[in-house]
């Protein structure tokens, strides 16, 4: 997902490859859609030992990164503080796109020399977790990482992806990972058609030429409708985010919302809390297209100048328990 759509024309190609980074629902292999796994512990999810352990190029950036999560977690009993920290390590590293879709077959991916708005905030979250549970090793990470990213914590499959970040949320949120918060926030429900990636079929090579995974994407897209009329995601509009800068938490997720036909969402990131600063000095902690991992200072400021952004969606991480 792109960092802004100052210029629809030349984002939405960027776009198009952010959303192909989450996910949907599993097919069978008769092309049948099989139903959405049932939540699944992180010891419980069964995954190849090849994603168990980091590769050479990734164990060092995994180690500093964890020793920061559990410097943090130390001093600290909320979860959201460490998220914000292991966000805030990760400053200055670059943009990286299709990076789940790099392999050829569905497998889990996990990179910290770069990131995409969505890998930023899942791999913050996933170390964060990891150091409240005690549990230094990279195979815990690999698992809390894999259930943040597939519904119902697994299994891994490009189908049970979670493309649509608003579902993201609503799935992690039943596995008490995140808190929505839209109600507490007294936001509007979002109105949308949820159905982008079904009318851009072109634009993901995944499902481009595949009917089987087209069809899946499809039935994802037509239960989240009827999920959204059920029970509306809320956002706070552009111009009401400073009235709740203090109600807002250092590490809260925040997911921007698009107007852009069919999209729920554009871009994400974490609530930043600067040390020592105010109630009323809220900025973005996020992977940026054109910065990378950056901050932006001040978050209604921020909203406010990207063109197709409305509003924000958020969600609070939750303590491990």
């Amino acid at each position: 997902m792109p960092a802004h759509l100052r210029s629809l024309p030349v984002t939405l190609p960027g776009l198009l490859i952010g959303l192909a980074l989450l996910g949907g629902c599993r097919p069978n292999p008769d092309g049948s859609t099989e139903a959405a796994a049932p939540p699944q512990s992180s010891g419980s999810l069964a995954l190849p030992d090849s994603v168990l352990s980091p590769p050479d190029t990734t164990a060092d950036r995994f180690e500093a990164a964890l020793q920061t999560a559990l410097s943090h977690s130390e001093a600290t009993d909320s979860i959201g503080p460490v998220v914000q920290a292991v966000g805030r390590h990760f400053r200055g590293r670059p943009y990286r796109t299709g990076t789940l879709d790099a392999p050829t077959t569905e497998t889990l991916v996990a990179r910290f020399d770069g990131f995409d708005c969505v890998t930023f905030v899942e791999t913050a979250l996933a170390l964060a977790r990891g150091a409240q549970a005690s549990d230094t090793t990279y195979a815990g990470f690999a698992r809390r990482l894999a259930e943040q990213r597939y519904r119902g914590g697994g299994p891994v499959g490009y189908c049970g992806r979670l493309h649509y970040f608003t579902e993201w949320i609503a799935d992690n949120a039943t596995r008490d990972h995140v808190q929505r918060l839209g109600a507490q926030l007294e936001g509007r429900p979002l109105r949308d058609t949820l159905d982008f990636m079904s009318t851009h079929r072109s634009a993901y090579d995944r499902f481009a030429t595949d009917d089987s995974l087209f069809a899946c994407v499809r039935e994802m897209e037509a239960r989240l409708r009827a999920q959204q009329r059920r029970d509306p995601v809320r956002y706070v509009p552009q111009d009401s985010i400073r009235a709740v800068y203090d109600q807002l938490r250092a590490g809260d997720i925040v997911a921007l919302v698009s107007s852009i036909d069919g999209l729920d969402v554009a871009h994400t990131g974490l609530v930043y809390v600067p040390p020592d600063s105010g109630p009323n000095t809220i900025g973005l902690l996020h992977a940026s297209l054109t910065d990378g991992v950056t901050v932006s200072p001040d978050l209604q400021r921020y909203v406010r100048t990207i063109d197709r952004q409305i509003g924000m969606v958020v969600a609070r991480p939750r303590p491990v328990r």
